[in-house]
């Protein structure tokens, strides 16, 4: 089941990347969305990652999760290395786990 249903979206995907460069001459997308594309591109990616940084298993995930995403998020802004800003959002989250604070 789990198989069908990666290779169902992996089709879809490519459908639809294929439909973009085929129908790139035969439609005419207006301004004012080609403006909005990129910004509606960024917002599902800020959802997604907030649904990943605040829920697990449907539920809230607890503020140990949300505190190293947080963490990470910032060291990030600060183009701090990317190996720090891993081990910085885990240890994060890792030390408030083991202060009990899930």
């Amino acid at each position: 089941m789990l198989i069908a249903a990666i290779v169902a979206l992996a089709v879809g995907t490519y459908t639809m990347r294929l439909a973009g460069v085929l129908l790139r001459e035969r439609l005419d997308v207006p301004a004012g969305l080609q403006r909005l594309l990129p910004m509606a591109a960024a917002t599902l990616l800020t959802a997604l990652a907030a649904t990943a940084a605040l829920t697990a298993g449907g539920a809230f995930a607890g503020v140990a999760r949300p505190a190293g995403v947080a963490v990470g998020a910032l060291l990030a802004w600060r183009r701090a290395p990317f190996v720090v800003v891993v081990i910085a959002a885990a240890a994060t989250a890792a030390l408030l786990r083991l202060a009990g604070i899930a």
